[in-house]
């Protein structure tokens, strides 16, 4: 973990003690002086100031980095400073303001609340926006509101090129220097009402608007048109997969065999988490699952994780996810599911994440198999605990093909050697034959939904079979079965998967370099 990392968990969870008391006494947690009031000015902590609750109030004194003050679920949050990009992205309410300049991507997806700023921001200032008001006192980049959908973005100053920039709803109120807008955006002269608005804000932090301001808005219907967007599917499964003992001599049946899998987090301290059969059920939530077997078999879910169970976060949960986030034995990030977002911003995020997990808590990335080398690029250089390979894809995939995507992205990467685990995901409930392919070809398990609601005797019948099959494949372990243990059976799967051919019994020569 690098040290701007560490310090920025830290910040978090120090602000997040002390907002406990100060808000019962409708306290400011002041941050970046001493005891004495001597200054202490904090420098470049990203994911900070996070997810702040309503009635929580915060002044900071310092420059922070990617995310500051994002995810504001109602707080008041005052920069005596700058800050990077996506400064209160995805607010949903409340209020922050900042005393200096921001990066790009201010207040990116914001829902509602207000965001000043004293100074200029960069690109893309209010990019995504749904609702709320951001006022900039200076100028702002270029693509200024580009694909905003609500809320009122105020500028005094200047703004770059290309303001508007697929805008479908919302107003751009612009008092200086404006270039044309793009195409499908109205330029117009600003009116009493809108004026009347602007001065509901600016008033009270002695600013107001020209009356020859500029307001930009979509010229363009706000009702969605009906188009086809891609859809992630998988055309085929792994049914045409399998299983052989490759020369193992068969187990008696009257010995025993660990059929169970555990994964262990980077904290030495955990006990991990231990799994009978190697499937993460995919459901909204298991709370209500009973019985002794379903009970202590992980899930992933998206809603009220129980202390074995991993939970999704996608752009829709992003913001409630605190309400969850503390119980759960991890979160997986699906990067399909959020808005496109670089690598510091997306360590910003984690690390907003984890400051309210437990420290014993893993993280996981999602993404399709088609960003296989990205995803597990990530999850390295982030240094987090393992990557999650959604089998399915735009268009359609077939699984034997993800297998050895999936198995050269794991060598070299050298997942195995930092102990970092891989999940396939697949569409449909696995076959005991489908978590030990998926196990063979070098991941931890498989991630796929439940087809009935008798959890507790699937797994318990999912069990029994995992143990004939691995009596008859000669492995007492799940950790000795490989790719070896597996056949094509047929030319067409041998071609994609590169697996030896059932009968011919070797690669098909496009496999072996010949």
């Amino acid at each position: 973990m690098r040290e701007i990392t560490e310090k920025s968990i830290k910040l978090n969870r120090q602000l997040d003690k002390l907002l406990i008391e100060a808000m019962k006494k409708d306290l400011l947690v002041k941050i970046g002086w001493g005891r004495d009031q001597d200054e202490k000015p904090r420098n470049g902590e990203i994911g900070a100031i996070t997810h702040l609750p309503k009635k929580s109030k915060v002044l900071l004194l310092g420059d922070l980095g990617e995310c500051a003050g994002a995810m504001n679920r109602g707080g008041i949050f005052t920069l005596q400073g700058s800050a990077t990009s996506m400064l209160g992205a995805f607010q949903k309410s409340g209020k922050i303001i900042v005393e200096k300049d921001v990066g790009d991507k201010i207040g990116y997806q914001m829902e509602g609340g207000v965001i000043i700023v004293q100074g200029s921001v960069g690109n893309e200032a209010g990019g995504k926006m749904r609702g709320g008001t951001i006022i900039v006192r200076g100028h702002a980049g270029d693509k200024l509101g580009s694909k905003m959908n609500g809320g009122v973005g105020i500028i005094l100053g200047s703004t770059g090129s290309e303001p508007g920039l697929g805008m479908a709803g919302g107003k751009l109120i612009i008092a200086g220097s404006c270039p044309p807008p793009g195409e499908d955006v109205l330029m117009r002269s600003i009116n009493e009402e809108e004026i009347e608005y602007c001065k509901e804000y600016l008033t009270p932090i002695g600013l107001t608007i020209n009356e020859d301001a500029l307001v930009l808005e979509s010229a363009i219907s706000k009702q969605e048109q009906d188009i086809n967007k891609p859809i992630k599917n998988i055309t085929e499964g792994l049914e045409n997969i399998i299983l052989v003992p490759d020369n193992n001599e068969r187990i008696p049946t009257h010995k025993t065999v660990d059929n169970y899998t555990l994964i262990l987090p980077k904290n030495p301290d955990s006990e991990g988490i231990l799994f009978k059969v190697p499937w993460l059920i995919e459901c909204e939530t298991a709370q209500k699952w009973k019985g002794s077997y379903a009970s202590n078999q992980p899930a992933l879910v998206f809603k009220n994780p129980r202390e074995i169970d991993f939970l999704e976060i996608n752009e829709e949960n992003l913001v409630n996810s605190m309400e969850h986030i503390d119980l759960c034995a991890g979160i997986i990030i699906d990067l399909a599911q959020m808005p496109y977002l670089n690598d510091a911003e997306l360590e910003a995020i984690i690390v907003s994440l984890a400051s309210r997990m437990k420290e014993s808590s893993m993280v996981f990335l999602k993404n399709h198999v088609n960003r296989v080398k990205d995803l597990f690029r990530l999850v390295i250089e982030l240094k987090l605990d393992g990557a999650i390979v959604d089998a399915s894809a735009p268009g359609g995939s077939r699984v034997a093909a993800c297998l050895p995507t999936i198995g050269l992205a794991i060598k070299s990467w050298s997942f195995v050697e930092n102990n970092l685990k891989v999940f396939m995901k697949i569409d449909k409930q696995p076959t005991v034959e489908d978590m030990l392919i998926s196990v063979a070809s070098g991941c931890i398990g498989i991630i796929g939904p439940a087809e009935d609601s008798k959890i507790n005797e699937n797994i318990q019948v999912k069990e029994l079979e995992l143990k004939e099959w691995m009596y008859e494949l000669g492995i007492d372990g799940l950790e000795k079965i490989g790719r070896r243990n597996l056949r094509a059976n047929s030319f067409d799967t041998a071609a994609i998967s590169g697996l030896r051919l059932i009968g011919y019994n070797k690669s098909l020569p496009m496999w072996l370099g010949n």
